[in-house]
């Protein structure tokens, strides 16, 4: 064991505190921390373009999600409708159980017939629950068997903190999500599908006569929100994950646990105001913006251009929109074998000195392996200059050899 004493102790603890704080604050927030405060228990606003958390707080505590849950239901579903395994205009036969599921319903009967498109609409619109079960037993059998599907998709695509029991949201033991993971969620599901905010969008639903208005208070506002869902859970309160839509910049807002229906609307839309008001969306460089040529060593090519695995969409505080520039994170000598699309490096956007993101970059081509001496040269340091040497110097006592027996 290694001891430390006096004066050294002291350096050494501090060069330890030095490194815990420099490595943890490797991605700098945008903007200095607002004098901002939500009346929730959970928040998150991020920018939908960058992805950037542009504020959060307690964003990571695990709550009961409600009918948050629905979002990663109609994600699922509408992925299926992509892939051609389910089509909008299909006809589900209502069962029992999904006419007896509790809470915000559609008001389905047993045994009708109901257009795949009318239970998607009854779902985001009105958070019906028993539209949610009457697609996911159509689509997998069961609703089990569907929600395995739903806690694979969420795993995929990074909900690290949520777990899923059911398709509505109805209090299930061990369900829960964060508010991080359903800013994420709503970014890759509006992402992925924008045509699916046109039903989010919309404020009333009627089916059989019953006509229903859409919860989410927001829409009623000219303020630019086109979705996403809200929710109720008895012992927590309220939540709402919005997104709204200005000009070319967009924001996700989520809030959950707060005490009133009004009041998740009053800091969902405070939350939103303050994105538009305090940021810019800058796209840095486009997703087929050429890196390099960067040096290769040990292939059949000498360099290889890289390319970023996204486009490059940063968001500053106002003001800053030309502060940003890159810096590369690539070796310098990149060995072969490279498969195109390999990981190779990291582009890094900065302003004013701090890291804002983290691009992966990306081999524009495969590199095959190849073997030369100006590689062994270049890549084995003084061992490659020994044997180039003695190789040199062998060749040059054959012709000696060869001149002499002439």
């Amino acid at each position: 064991m290694i001891q430390f004493s006096g004066k050294r102790n002291y350096l050494f603890l501090f060069l330890a505190f030095l490194l815990i704080v420099f490595s943890s604050s490797r991605l700098a927030h945008p903007a200095p921390s607002p004098n901002l405060r939500i009346g929730a228990q959970s928040v998150v606003l991020m920018d939908f373009l960058s992805g950037q958390v542009l504020y959060e707080q307690n964003s990571r505590l695990k709550m009961a999600p409600a009918s948050f849950v629905k979002i990663l239901t109609l994600y699922v579903a509408l992925e299926t409708v992509r892939a051609r395994n389910l089509k909008m205009e299909d006809r589900v036969t209502v069962s029992e159980k999904a006419w007896r599921t509790r809470g915000s319903r559609m008001f389905l009967k047993v045994g009708e017939r109901v257009r795949v498109e009318d239970l998607l609409k009854g779902v985001a619109i009105v958070s019906g629950n028993d539209a949610c079960v009457a697609l996911a037993e159509y689509m997998a059998g069961s609703e089990g068997v569907f929600v395995l599907e739903m806690n694979k998709r969420a795993q995929q695509i990074g909900l690290t903190d949520s777990q899923f029991k059911n398709t509505h949201g109805m209090p299930a033991e061990g369900q829960h999500v964060t508010a991080y993971d359903m800013a994420l969620l709503a970014r890759r599901y509006t992402e992925e599908h924008p045509e699916a905010l046109v039903l989010h969008s919309e404020r009333v639903f009627e089916y059989q006569g019953i006509r229903q208005h859409n919860r989410n208070t927001l829409l009623y506002r000219d303020i630019g929100v086109d979705g996403l869902i809200t929710g109720y859970v008895e012992a927590l309160g309220y939540h709402l994950a919005a997104t709204a839509k200005r000009d070319d910049q967009r924001m996700i807002a989520v809030v959950m646990g707060c005490k009133t229906m009004e009041r998740r609307s009053r800091e969902a839309q405070k939350l939103l105001e303050y994105g538009f008001r305090n940021f810019s969306t800058v796209r840095a460089f486009e997703k087929d913006t050429l890196f390099g040529p960067e040096k290769v060593i040990r292939g059949k090519q000498s360099e290889v251009y890289l390319i970023p695995a996204e486009e490059g969409w940063v968001t500053v505080a106002k003001g800053k929109e030309k502060s940003i520039t890159l810096d590369k994170d690539v070796p310098k000598y990149i060995k072969a074998p490279i498969q195109k699309g390999q990981e190779v490096g990291k582009v890094l956007i900065q302003s004013d000195g701090k890291v804002l993101k983290e691009i992966s970059l990306l081999s524009s081509s495969d590199v095959p392996k190849g073997i030369y001496l100006l590689w062994l040269f270049v890549g084995g340091g003084i061992l490659g200059l020994g044997l180039f040497g003695l190789i040199l110097f062998w060749l040059i006592r054959q012709s000696k050899r060869r001149r002499f027996y002439k």
